[in-house]
């Protein structure tokens, strides 16, 4: 597929959102290509149940491919941790969630910054394109790689928010792929309260991965959610109430936790 216009993210499910709500607050931050709009169910549904709630789009996302290009996996983690520590000044109890490259991202801020708990999404440990490993490589010969048109996996993603680019600068996968591994390196690290979402049905990313997370942080409270059936990005899928309801028990655990030590 062709790259699209810059004038394809001009609307509102695109646009970076905040809700003000109790002194619980969550970041949700999108994956690799994607935006805003991937995660705006489900902030909408965690806004509704009156938790502060903010998503951002990172650094070369929603606007074009070009852009894009000029980023890297720097800026994207320091756009992450920027947006928690924002986030950690306004309320009392705070949550970093993240789908696909943003479960990554949220893996690495929960082991680089004290927060209360965390929710990675179809976050990968590793992925089934063994390609990607070799991607700045191959960037000197395939600048771009497409993401080719969607399949009948993606049947039940709710179009109406599922806007992220058609492909990618080939060099960025190498930086997605940094930032896996950096993750992974260090999720002992991690001791907060966790819950990892994932599907039998993610076409992306590796299937142990769910399993890698739990097995290796240092959390005491260790939670998943398998779903079914569902493609990769999981939050555009009829699953999004479900996923938000087991956040809402573990951010709701996350605020009794912190209040018994306060």
């Amino acid at each position: 597929m062709e790259p699209y216009q810059k004038e394809y993210f001009d609307r509102e499910v695109c646009q970076p959102f905040y809700h003000r709500g109790n002194d619980c607050g969550v970041l949700l931050i999108h994956g690799f290509t994607g935006s805003c709009a991937h995660m705006r169910p489900l902030a909408d549904e965690l806004a509704a149940r009156g938790y502060t709630v903010r998503t951002i789009n990172l650094p070369g996302h929603a606007l074009t491919e070009a852009d894009m290009a000029q980023t890297t996996w720097q800026q994207w983690l320091q756009a992450a941790k920027e947006a928690a520590y924002q986030m950690m000044q306004e309320v009392r109890v705070f949550t970093v969630a993240g789908l696909s490259m943003g479960g990554v991202l949220a893996l690495l801020v929960a082991e680089q910054m004290k927060v209360d708990a965390c929710v990675p999404i179809s976050a990968p440990t590793a992925v089934k394109n063994r390609l990607l490993p070799l991607a700045g490589l191959a960037s000197a010969l395939i600048p771009r790689i497409s993401w080719g048109s969607p399949t009948d996996r993606h049947t039940h993603i709710d179009k109406a928010y599922d806007f992220g680019y058609s492909g990618f600068p080939t060099a960025r996968g190498a930086d997605l792929n940094r930032l896996i591994k950096m993750a992974n390196r260090n999720l002992f690290s991690i001791q907060c309260p966790i819950l990892v979402v994932q599907s039998d049905g993610d076409e992306t990313i590796w299937e142990g991965s769910a399993d890698r997370i739990l097995k290796d942080v240092s959390s005491k409270v260790r939670r998943k959610l398998w779903l079914h059936g569902m493609p990769h990005v999981v939050t555009l899928t009829p699953e999004y109430p479900n996923i938000a309801n087991a956040m809402d028990d573990l951010m709701q655990y996350a605020s009794a936790q912190k209040d018994r030590q306060a």
